[in-house]
């Protein structure tokens, strides 16, 4: 049996079966890339909810599992080598997991490093821009007098849809016919930014064909379904 007892984040979140990967999330856009992965790859996986709202991923437990004090986050009992495995960041656990069971991101190397520029273009771009329009449209931003903030990031978060409208034009997914780990990436956000965010008149994403077409295919995925509301709230 696996022996996880070196990691402090197992005395906060103890492992019910040390020899299933261990997941740290909670339902939120970024949480939400890793728990869509786990349910379409299908491997045997232990679920630990981390409630940001009660400070919980500031524990030294969980600090000591990832420093900057974020979810999602694994740890893979299994990793290279057969030695276990701590690993944060939602892109990168997204290439492990792609890795190690050889799916949804392609094996043609031209067609990987292509994959991963989608990856990391969500990552930087469309996550945090769509992020910053949630806070000062919904959350305590909205109380600003000042809307140039709110402003700026609605009209990147706009020109970030005109990109994704353009790439999706003739394809099913970003890849083309294949879907990856690129477009688990991003589902989440743009679900939230039209509907946890309310932003979809600001973004005008009704004027877009393409995207609201790929996000339908996308939520039509029973894996999706399933990983949109993992781990369940408390």
């Amino acid at each position: 049996m696996a022996d996880l007892s070196a990691f402090a984040i197992t005395h906060q979140y103890p492992a019910k079966d040390p020899t299933v990967l261990q997941y740290y999330g909670l339902p939120t856009p970024n949480g939400v890339k890793v728990s869509i992965m786990l349910e379409e790859i299908g491997i045997p996986y232990e679920v630990h909810l981390v409630d940001i709202m009660k400070n919980e991923s500031w524990t030294p437990d969980y600090l000591s599992l990832n420093p900057n004090g974020k979810i999602p986050a694994i740890l893979d009992p299994d990793g290279p080598g057969g030695k276990p495995l701590a690993l944060w960041e939602s892109g990168a656990i997204l290439i492990y997991l792609a890795e190690k069971t050889g799916r949804f991101l392609p094996a043609d190397p031209a067609l990987r490093y292509q994959t991963i520029q989608w990856l990391m273009w969500q990552m930087g771009g469309l996550g945090p821009m769509f992020g910053q329009v949630g806070f000062f449209h919904k959350f305590a931003g909205k109380d600003y007098e000042d809307k140039r903030p709110r402003d700026r990031y609605v009209a990147e978060a706009k020109r970030l849809l005109g990109v994704l409208e353009t790439r999706l034009e003739g394809r099913d997914w970003v890849m083309g016919d294949e879907y990856t780990i690129a477009d688990i990436s991003m589902i989440g956000w743009v679900r939230n930014l039209v509907g946890f965010y309310e932003a979809g008149e600001l973004v005008d994403y009704a004027s877009l064909k393409n995207v609201p077409a790929w996000l339908d295919r996308a939520l039509a995925r029973p894996a999706v379904q399933r990983g949109l509301v993992i781990p369940a709230r408390s």
